[in-house]
């Protein structure tokens, strides 16, 4: 009883914290104490005021009744903006705030309405909470600019009365420049930055304690109940979401409203089943499990409610979180749960590193606190959390990013805490969640964006998510004998790719009952199509070099990675006209601030038909790194495909134990298991047009060639060819 008028009571305090913060905030546009600065708080409060409209429409049923075309209009205000037309002049872009407010102020200015921005979900899931806390930062800051400016006359007073015996410490220069931000009412940017680093640290325990019971606990079923209860034959129901809704999410639920019943569950059959057998073939126990987090672009939901009642006949609940939209979650061109469309994906690559304004040692610890005692308090729920299984998308324009001068960015200092709070986070997650007892799987569907032949291109992605699986085995299997018998694989480029590479295999103690590689087929990475292995370090050595492929939504061209003993010691590509820009492209995107990667996975990709499908419709550079990953052999940097899972037996379907499960780096988990993990994991293709030779050569220095000028020339392999031919 107590417990229930303590949460009713806090209930109540944050309402009354809701309605003052609303009158407060009305009242901004009509002052001018501010000065330059107060067109920025005029438009930050016009925002404000926009998401209490909306808290209301949501509150009082208007989603339910309002007609298509004032539910476009409202969310085409909620995001106009930061759509890249309007984002020139947007406060939210940080080299506009730098323009009008200077560099250090334009920063801290940049992401306090980008924090702002989270209100919108706020406003569709009626957080009072996720309201409340982000109006108070606003107030917060405003009061800061008002106090200065209520101050600065009697500080410019002060100022010209001052003795000159106390001017003498200070140059005419620095003591003109006081007096100008006195008379002006500007806060240092310091004192922006302390509040700003209190918003973070007060309230990472509360946001912490929701990111976790989002990903264990089905209650939280916001976006669930929109998937299993709306009439998705209502296009209406896309804009339940509060996510921005474009061309592409239309056309998309459009699409599968016209598609069969058995089309649907076709595609919702592949999708479960490869999360089921994921666990099967990983000998790993999905009975024990209570809940699978399902991740999906919008639109989809139709597939997406034929798969929960698949995951509920196995004993499964969803749980499905929005994708990240403030500091707490941290933003990404690469969207992570459950999203629509991107309004502008420089907004989101401009605020990536925000938490460079203010991250320290005590932070990183004050995060990992709240974690640690989030896990601790749904250990129960994580115990029994099954793994992600995750639709993804492609077809939309390839974005290459603008490096801004204005954009926070990791000191190098900033960039090592980084790793550390992802390396211990990450630890800490596999402690409540052992990766040993979970799984996932993830399949990927084009969106209209792709272009005219979008519904014939569709039709085309699910025959390849769906092709005979056992063709696949068959073949993999011949190049997986061939594979056992090397000592190394060599992999060389044709043409412009400059690719010289040699790949350590781990030595085989009993050839007869072990072997090194994986045969990959439509389980837990849809679809079929590759065998791979977590290669030996020492030894493996080289260049990888592709002309041009998309990595996480972004394009590198010319990205060359040069390895030694299976650590990257070199890297480059040919984005940006400086070698520095480029070296940290590649840093922060592909290494995410490690100073080196070792090369966690090798695989040779199968799937022709894929490829094929690729060339004819003029869409390799949109194809995801699911499918892409399939069409020519493969590298991973970073962890292994068995990371946190290194002592769990699995077998190949010849009865072979998968015996290549770690490599030098990953086997430090036994002494320190932060110096086993670096949390990522990036596949870079090299695409059979690329492929000069990839050879196998064994102990005896016998060259067996698997694939010549991109075609498969071991024999057992040649119906790979034939998609070629077609």
């Amino acid at each position: 009883m107590q417990e229930t008028m303590t949460m009713a009571e806090k209930e109540e305090m944050e309402r009354e914290r809701f309605a003052l913060a609303c009158d407060r905030i009305a009242q901004i546009p009509s002052e001018t104490e501010c000065g330059v600065y107060q067109p920025y708080f005029n438009k930050m409060a016009e925002f404000v005021l926009l998401m209490k409209e909306t808290w209301d429409f949501v509150a009082g049923g208007g989603l339910r009744k309002a007609p298509l075309e004032e539910l476009q209009k409202r969310n085409r205000e909620i995001y106009a903006d930061i759509l890249p037309e309007n984002y020139g002049k947007s406060y939210a872009n940080p080299s506009y705030a730098a323009e009008c407010f200077g560099k250090p102020m334009g920063q801290l200015l940049a992401f306090i309405y980008a924090e702002l921005r989270g209100m919108i979900a706020a406003a569709y899931e009626q957080s009072v909470y996720g309201m409340v806390i982000r109006m108070e930062l606003l107030l917060e800051v405003y009061q800061a600019f008002l106090g200065a400016a209520k101050d600065a006359a009697e500080k410019q007073d002060k100022t010209e009365k001052q003795d000159k015996t106390e001017k003498q410490d200070k140059t005419e220069k620095q003591a003109k420049a006081e007096a100008a931000d006195a008379a002006a009412g500007m806060p240092s940017a310091d004192e922006i930055r302390k509040t700003a680093y209190w918003y973070v640290s007060d309230y990472y325990e509360t946001e912490n304690m929701t990111k976790v019971a989002e990903m264990v606990c089905p209650e939280r079923d916001f976006a669930a109940r929109i998937v299993t209860e709306s009439d998705l034959s209502d296009l209406r129901y896309l804009y339940y979401y509060g996510e921005y809704v474009s061309e592409n999410e239309i056309r998309t639920a459009a699409h599968l409203n016209e598609l069969p019943e058995e089309t649907i569950r076709l595609m919702a059959d592949t999708y479960t089943e490869g999360y089921r057998i994921g666990f099967e073939v990983c000998n790993k126990d999905i009975s024990i499990k209570k809940t699978v987090n399902v991740r999906y672009a919008l639109g989809f939901e139709r597939m997406i409610r034929a798969a929960l009642i698949n995951f509920d006949q196995m004993g499964l609940k969803p749980t499905i979180y929005r994708s990240g939209s403030n500091i707490f979650q941290g933003r990404s061109v690469h969207k992570n749960g459950y999203f629509g469309a991107n309004p502008n994906k420089q907004f989101d690559y401009d605020h990536r590193e925000d938490l460079a304004l203010f991250l320290d040692k005590q932070l990183v610890e004050r995060r990992l606190e709240c974690l640690q005692n989030a896990f601790e308090h749904f250990k129960t729920e994580a115990g029994a959390f099954g793994g992600p299984a995750v639709l993804e998308i492609f077809g939309e324009q390839p974005f290459v990013p603008q490096n801004k001068e204005a954009a926070c960015k990791f000191c190098e200092k900033q960039q090592k805490l980084s790793v550390e709070y992802a390396s211990k986070a990450g630890a800490m997650q596999n402690q409540y969640i052992p990766g040993e007892e979970r799984s996932f799987t993830i399949i990927a569907f084009p969106v209209p964006e792709i272009g005219g032949q979008y519904e014939e291109i569709f039709d085309e992605i699910i025959r390849i998510n769906t092709l005979d699986y056992q063709l696949y085995r068959g073949i993999q299997q011949t190049i997986i004998d061939t594979l056992d018998k090397g000592d190394y694989v060599l992999v060389k480029g044709m043409g412009k790719n400059r690719t010289s590479l040699k790949v350590k295999l781990h030595t085989l103690q009993e050839p007869d009952k072990e072997t090194n590689f994986e045969n990959c087929v439509a389980d837990v990475n849809i679809p079929v199509g590759e065998v791979f292995t977590s290669p030996q370090l020492a030894g493996t050595e080289g260049l990888l070099h592709v002309t041009r492929v998309f990595l996480n939504d972004l394009e590198y061209r010319d990205i060359a990675i040069r390895f030694q003993d299976g650590m990257i010691v070199e890297y480059d590509c040919a984005n940006f006209d400086s070698e520095q820009e480029n070296k940290r492209y590649i840093r922060d995107n592909v290494l995410f601030h490690h100073d080196t990667l070792p090369l966690g996975e090798f695989a040779i990709g199968t799937n022709t038909t894929a490829y094929v499908a690729a060339r004819k419709y003029g869409i390799e550079d949109k194809m995801p790194i699911l499918i892409a990953e399939k069409t020519g052999p493969h590298f991973a940097v970073g962890d292994t495909c068995y990371s946190h899972e290194e002592d769990v037996k699995s077998y190949n379907f010849d009865g072979k134990e998968i015996t290549a499960k770690e490599n030098e780096v990953s086997a430090l988990r036994c002494e320190d298991m932060e110096k086993a993990y670096f949390n990522c994991h990036t596949d870079i293709t090299i695409p059979y047009d690329e492929l000069g030779e990839l050879s196998v050569v064994t102990k005896d220095n016998d060259v067996i060639p698997i694939i010549v000028e991109g075609r498969f020339v071991l024999p057992g392999t040649e119906a790979l060819n034939e998609a070629f031919s077609i």
